[in-house]
């Protein structure tokens, strides 16, 4: 059984700590968060206590960290649980700023501890079996890939501004998923933007419309699109076309029943939230992460590519800029 303390007691730290708790071979042992009552209320739910971040990190009963909490933090807790021999399980991104993550990671290496970070994506059971059939061979060489995500509404504006912006807030999940689909690292990165959804997010220096063209060395293209708005539920889907036929995931719906009548088709609406739609990858990478601690897994989601989605991002940035193509060398 491997204790966890959890650095981070908001909604996505309760997410995660009732995936600890389900989890046979994890217990939430300590909840550290400077917001008192969240602190207690988690700790509450799963019989855990609350310790300061220095009392858990010395605590020798505390295997690992788990890191959920706000994004300024990260990078720090990652060190420190290092210096402190813990395991450690990140929420993305690393840090908003690529010298900070870059420090962090050398610090991380240095301690050898296992650190992995949470892009839930890859462990999503209908991307995990895209991504399989496709290194099975079943569609031949791959040739263009599209990511669809498109939020069901924009966030509140008193994020957007300490969000990192679109591409490193959302898009880096794409940037993720474009490299875990065809294990390559892209070559070029050409970003187009607008703001179409609400002035107020132009106002406070972001974007809320984006395509991104990126190549691949194998000639590969993949083409991500985004928006901060759908209206309609929480739009994702992954398309792979390959030299033999194509691959395709398609939203997940409230329930797959269909009504059909003379009028048409009636069908369910789409998940509303990140939450609902990903639930499953949450308890998968959760699961991941347990048998990296038992020794039975290796790291599938390492610190190299929590740098490298951030990476993506400011390339993005980059050529949204400037107005050109960002060439990596």
């Amino acid at each position: 059984m491997f204790n966890i303390a959890l650095l981070g007691a908001g909604r996505i730290g309760k997410l995660h700590a009732e995936n600890v708790a389900a989890n046979n071979a994890s217990r939430l042992y300590a909840v550290v968060d400077p917001n008192e009552d969240n602190a207690c209320s988690v700790a509450h739910l799963f019989g855990a206590r609350v310790q300061t971040l220095q009392q858990a990190l010395e605590d020798p009963k505390v295997d690992a960290v788990l890191i959920a909490s706000a994004t300024n933090q990260h990078a720090e807790q990652i060190e420190a649980a290092a210096r402190h021999g813990k395991a450690i399980f990140c929420e993305k991104p690393i840090d908003l700023d690529l010298g900070r993550v870059r420090e962090c990671l050398a610090v991380a290496a240095q301690q050898q501890v296992p650190l992995f970070i949470a892009f839930n994506r890859r462990y999503d059971p209908q991307f995990v079996q895209l991504k399989a059939r496709f290194d099975a061979g079943e569609i031949g060489k791959a040739e263009l890939l599209l990511i669809v995500s498109r939020d069901p509404s924009p966030p509140p504006i008193g994020y957007i501004g300490v969000s990192g912006g679109l591409f490193r807030d959302m898009m880096i999940h794409d940037f993720d998923m474009a490299r875990f689909i065809l294990s390559e690292d892209p070559v070029s990165v050409y970003a187009q933007g607008s703001n179409l959804v609400d002035p107020a997010i132009g106002d406070a220096g972001d974007i809320d419309t984006a395509t991104v063209v990126m190549s691949f060395p194998s000639g590969a293209q993949a083409t991500i699109v985004n928006s901060r708005r759908s209206g309609y539920g929480y739009d994702q889907r992954i398309e792979l076309h390959g030299a033999r036929g194509l691959l395709r995931v398609d939203n997940v719906r409230e329930d797959t029943v269909e009504q059909w009548s003379a009028e048409g088709c009636i069908r369910s609406t789409l998940k509303e939230s990140f939450m609902e739609r990903y639930r499953a990858a949450y308890q998968a990478e959760w699961k991941h992460f347990v048998d990296v601690l038992a020794n039975r897994s290796a790291i599938g989601c390492t610190g190299r590519d929590g740098e490298m989605a951030l990476f993506l991002a400011e390339m993005a940035a980059e050529s949204l800029s400037t107005g050109r193509k960002a060439i990596i060398a």
